[in-house]
This record gives structure tokens, sequence and C-alpha cells, in this order.
């Protein structure tokens, strides 16, 4: 008796654990299954509340439908476990479609003539990042065009002390003022800068610097960007800085535009892809290099650092790199102009 007693113990432990995993995977699946959801509203909806920072994550989650798609199809005891497979192969699936440029790089027609930039952006954190680290990283990494966010002006003594000058001679950078975001916004260059401004666009954040750069016998205007983080107490500021910036997808189109900085956003924003629109093309996107994680340093969860650009643009060689002091990454890329 005490043995069938043992055995019908055990059983209904076994029994009880079966019932909570298949709970617990379930209610996973349909946590999965709403920020999918949460990912597919307009653009006008979606910097709702804690929107932005679940949908951030949406990369993870399509991670985890592939874990527990093979969960539900390797251990039997899970309930409705064929149905379970089959809904998280979906979210796979139509994850896979929503990244597909991460993985397979866009079409891009080769030009006879063209030339290439090396490039990086950087959030320094308020100034903190070690100066000398980042002149290094440019000589290293042969910076031509640098754009750097939350610059402080000890960060600009520092960098120049640091000899930043011999490598990257040009910049712009503007006035500080009330509505900066954690610094100013900064765009240092190796080539001649023309057609200058401390302010590309009116912008409720933090200003755009910009000036243009002759490559190729073509003009690149560059430009360094930094809106509103998505908090709850100002996600409103978080969509009208990248509406703002939305706005240049309507400018000249006889000069192509890069925009590289922190976009506080990720490809699957809805924000961030309305200010893309059918002009601009995400570097991180479209290279089939996969993700590019840049934020937070220690851990990187969340691609919001980018490189942006226009038609006749296109990047190769993206890389992110650690410097001291920032809470982000630095992302690299090689642009080529044709």
């Amino acid at each position: 008796m005490t043995r069938l007693g043992d055995v019908q113990r055990n059983e209904t432990r076994r029994e009880t654990r079966s019932t909570l995993l298949t709970a617990l995977l379930w209610l996973v699946t349909a946590v999965i299954v709403v920020a999918m959801l949460l990912r597919m509203l307009p653009n006008n909806l979606d910097g709702k509340r804690y929107v932005p920072l679940v949908v951030a994550l949406m990369p993870w989650l399509g991670l985890l439908s592939a874990v527990i798609a093979v969960f539900a199809l390797t251990i039997r005891r899970i309930g409705k476990r064929r149905a379970l497979a089959a809904l998280s192969a979906v979210c796979v699936v139509i994850q896979v479609a929503w990244h597909w440029g991460y993985i397979v790089p866009a079409a891009n027609p080769v030009a006879q003539s063209m030339a290439t930039v090396r490039v990086m952006t950087f959030n320094t954190k308020q100034g903190v990042a070690d100066a000398q680290q980042i002149v290094e990283t440019i000589r290293e990494e042969h910076i031509e065009v640098l754009a750097m966010q939350e610059v402080s002006s000890d960060l600009l003594n520092r960098l120049n002390d640091g000899g930043i000058a011999d490598y990257l001679p040009y910049s712009v950078t503007p006035q500080l003022t009330w509505h900066d975001n954690g610094g100013v916004n900064v765009l240092y260059s190796a080539h001649p800068l023309q057609e200058t401004t401390e302010n590309l666009i009116p912008i409720e954040s933090s200003s755009i610097p910009a000036a243009t750069v002759a490559l190729n016998g073509r003009n690149v205007r560059f430009g360094s960007v930094h809106p509103f983080s998505p908090r709850p107490r100002n996600q409103g500021l978080w969509n009208k800085s990248l509406d703002s910036i939305a706005q240049l997808r309507h400018y000249d189109n006889n000069e192509s535009y890069v925009l590289m900085g922190d976009f506080n956003a990720t490809w699957d924003h809805a924000s961030f892809r309305y200010l893309l629109g059918d002009r601009f093309t995400d570097a991180g996107q479209s290279a089939g290099e996969g993700l590019h994680m840049t934020f937070p340093a220690v851990f990187p969860i969340a691609e919001i650092d980018h490189i942006i650009y226009d038609k006749g643009v296109r990047a190769t060689d993206l890389a992110t790199k650690r410097i001291q002091g920032s809470d982000h990454l630095a992302l690299l890329a090689t642009l080529t102009i044709a």
C-alpha cells in the first residue's frame, strides 16, 4: 500500500507540474501575441503608456516564441501542445517577416562610380564618456563623420585636449537650450563642411546640427539627432519629436540625407517606421548583418541608435563598440555613396 501510495503521489505531482507548465507557456504566448498586436498600432497610438517599452523588446519575444515551440514539440506532458506549437510557429514566422532585412540585405543597384565614408554615432551619457577612448576609436576605425548626443561642454574640452581635431577638424556644435535632451548633439567631420546649421528643422527636442559634405560629386547632408525617450512622463514629446524628423522626407531631393543618433526607438515602433516613410532606409534593418543592440551598454537589449539614409546610399560593415562611461554602445558603419 505504501508503494502504491508513493506512485500515486508522484503521478499527482507530475500532473500538477504539467498543468503549471502548460498554463505558464500559454500565458507567455498570450503576452507575446498581445505585444505583437501592440506593434501593429498606427503611428498616432504607439506612444501610449508603456507600449513603446514593450514593443522595443519585439525581437526577444520572437526568440521566446521559438523556444516555446521547441518545448511544445518535445515535452509530451504539455497540454494542447500541438496548438501551442502551431501558434508559436506562426508568431516566429511573422517576426521573421518583420525583421527580414536583418537577415537578408536589401537589393541595391551597384553604380559605376562610388565613394565610401566611415561613420559613427554615439550617445555619450550627458558627456561622461571617455574622451580619450572616443578619439582612439576615431583613429582606429578611420571615422570620417561622427555624430554624438548628450554632449557637455566639459566633454568638448576633453575631446579637444585629446586631439580630436587631428582626425576630425570640422564640426558643428549648437548652443545649449532649455529643451536639450541630456546635452547637445554635435557633428564632426574629416571633410570640409558646407551649409552648416545648428538646427536642421524646428523640433521640440535637442537641436539637430547638420552640414553638407561633398562625396563623389554628390552632396550628402549629415545630421545628429536625439528625440526624447518614450518615458510615460514625456511620451507626447517622443511622438512629436519623431514626427518632426519625419518632415525631412519632403525636403530637397537634390541632396541625400544621412541622419545618425539615438532615436530612442526601434524598427518595431510605428513612429520610427513612419519617420522613414518611403524615402529613408535604416542601416540595421536593410544591411542583412543581424541585430546590433546598442542599449543598455552592459547588456544591450534594444537597437535604439540608428544610421538612416536616403536613396543612393547603402550601409555595410555595421558594428557596435563599447566606450567607457556611456550607457549606450557606439554604432559604426561604412556608407557607400553612389
